[in-house]
C-alpha cells in the first residue's frame, strides 16, 4: 500500500490512454509506457479478459467496480502478477452473469519509476439465461485502416463483436502486432462491444505468427471455444491455412491437420453440453467457409488456394449436422454470399465481404424468443443479406 500511495500522490499528467503518475519529470524522454487502449476480450458469463500493449517491461492489474462491489485482479495461473515487455493480459473471473461492470488498468514500469492508470471502461458479462442477444461480426480487415474506422463508426454497441479472421496480411514484422490487434485503425474498437477473436489463414502466416496467441486471448486459451449468449449458442473454430500443411510457402511452420482433428474430438464433446444442445439458435464462426459456390480442385503448385476449407469440413461436418448447426459464418473469399441449407448441407453458409471500403461488410445478429435475424450490411448503409431463423424445437 505504501507504493500505491507514492504513485497516487505523484504529479499527474493526463493522456489519451490514461493518467501517468510519477514523482517527477523523467531525466530523458521515454516512449509512452502504455501503447494502446485497454482492450476487452473473451467475454464470458463469469468474466472477461483485459489486454493492453506496453513499451517496456511492466506489470499490471485490473481494477473493477459494479453496483455494491469492487476489487482488483492481479494474478496469473503461475502465481505471478501479470508482467511483460510488450503486452499485459489480465483475466477477470468470478463475476455475475448479465451484470454491468466497469474496469480500468494499472500499469507499473519495472523499477517503480512510472505508473499509468487508464480511463474507466464499461462492459456487461454474457448471460446464458437472457431472453435476447445482440452481436456483430467483422472479417478480413487486412490492416485497411480506412475500412476499420468505417466499421467502427457503423457498428453499434453489442453483447460481443466477432473479428472473424484475417486481421492482418501476414506477420512478417513483430512490431505490427500491437497496433493491428489492440489499436486497429487507431480506434478503441471494444468500447461497449467486447471482442471475440477467430483465427484466419493470414493470421497464421509469416515468421512471427506463432506470437499472436500471446497478444490476444480466448475463453479457453485455445483458438477454438464455445459460449452461450442468451438464446444463441456459439462455436468458434480455427480452419487453418488455405493450402496443405506441407506447402513450401509455409516453410514447415504449420500443422493444421493435427489441430483440425483435435477440434473434431472437442466438438464431439462440446455439442453434448446442456447449454449447447438446448440452445434455440446455433451458430459457428470460422474464417474459411465450409461451403462455397465453386468447390473445384486447386493447383497448389501455382496460384491455387482453397476458397472453402474441405479439410475442415471433412473433419467437422458430421458433428455440425448432429448439433443442428443453423449457420456457419465466415469470411476469406472477399465476396459476400449466402448459401442456403440443402439436403446434404443442412446448415447455411454466410460469408462477409473484403477489406476495401467498397466491398467491406459487417454483420449484425439480433435474437429473441421468436427469431434470430442475421443482417449483412455494407458501408454505404444497405443490407446485403437478410436472413431470419426460427428457434429450434
Amino acid at each position: 500500500m505504501k507504493m500505491q500511495r507514492r504513485h497516487f500522490l505523484g504529479a499527474l499528467a493526463v493522456s489519451g490512454l490514461g493518467q501517468t503518475l510519477a514523482q517527477g519529470a523523467p531525466a530523458e524522454q521515454k516512449p509512452s509506457l502504455v501503447r494502446t487502449p485497454l482492450v476487452l476480450m473473451a467475454p464470458r458469463a463469469e468474466g472477461i479478459d483485459a489486454v493492453w500493449a506496453v513499451s517496456r517491461l511492466s506489470r499490471g492489474r485490473i481494477e473493477w467496480e459494479t453496483e455494491g462491489a469492487k476489487g482488483f485482479a492481479a494474478a496469473d495461473l503461475f502465481g505471478f502478477v501479470p508482467q511483460g515487455e510488450k503486452v499485459l493480459r489480465v483475466r477477470l473471473s468470478g463475476l455475475k452473469p448479465g451484470t454491468a461492470y466497469r474496469v480500468r488498468s494499472h500499469t507499473f514500469e519495472a523499477g517503480e519509476t512510472e505508473a499509468v492508470v487508464s480511463e474507466w471502461k464499461s462492459f456487461r458479462t454474457l448471460d446464458p439465461a437472457a431472453a435476447t442477444a445482440h452481436f456483430a461480426m467483422w472479417n478480413d480487415t487486412h490492416v485497411h485502416n480506412d475500412t476499420l474506422r468505417a466499421l467502427h463508426e457503423a457498428t453499434p454497441a453489442v453483447d460481443f463483436l466477432v473479428w472473424d479472421g484475417d486481421t492482418c496480411n501476414d506477420w512478417n514484422k513483430e512490431e505490427l502486432m500491437a497496433p493491428t490487434l489492440l489499436h486497429p485503425g487507431e480506434r478503441d474498437i471494444t468500447v461497449k462491444r467486447p471482442l471475440v477473436i477467430v483465427w484466419g489463414n493470414h493470421d497464421s502466416r509469416g515468421p512471427y505468427a506463432f506470437k499472436m496467441p500471446g497478444m490476444v486471448t480466448t475463453p479457453t486459451g485455445r483458438p477454438f471455444y464455445a459460449f452461450r449468449a442468451g438464446p444463441v449458442a456459439v462455436i468458434c473454430l480455427h480452419t487453418g491455412e488455405d493450402k496443405p500443411d506441407d506447402h513450401p510457402s509455409f516453410q514447415g511452420r504449420v500443422a493444421f491437420d493435427v489441430l483440425r482433428a483435435e477440434q473434431a474430438r472437442w466438438l464431439a464433446q462440446t455439442i453434448r453440453q446442456p447449454e449447447m444442445r438446448e440452445a434455440p439458435y446455433r451458430l459457428v464462426f470460422c474464417h474459411i467457409p465450409l461451403r462455397w459456390t465453386d468447390e473445384g480442385p486447386q493447383d497448389y503448385s501455382t496460384t491455387g488456394y482453397d476458397r472453402y476449407s474441405g479439410r475442415s469440413r471433412a473433419a467437422w461436418h458430421d458433428w455440425l449436422v448432429q448439433w443442428k448447426t443453423q449457420v456457419v459464418i465466415s469470411g476469406h473469399t472477399h465476396k459476400a454470399a449466402w448459401l442456403p441449407p440443402t439436403t446434404g448441407f443442412p446448415y447455411g453458409q454466410l460469408v462477409g465481404g473484403g477489406p476495401k471500403l467498397q466491398e467491406a461488410t459487417w454483420m449484425e445478429g439480433l435474437a429473441d424468443v421468436s427469431r434470430l435475424q442475421l443482417r449483412l450490411h455494407n458501408l454505404e448503409g444497405s443490407i446485403v443479406q437478410d436472413i431470419t431463423l426460427s428457434p429450434l424445437a
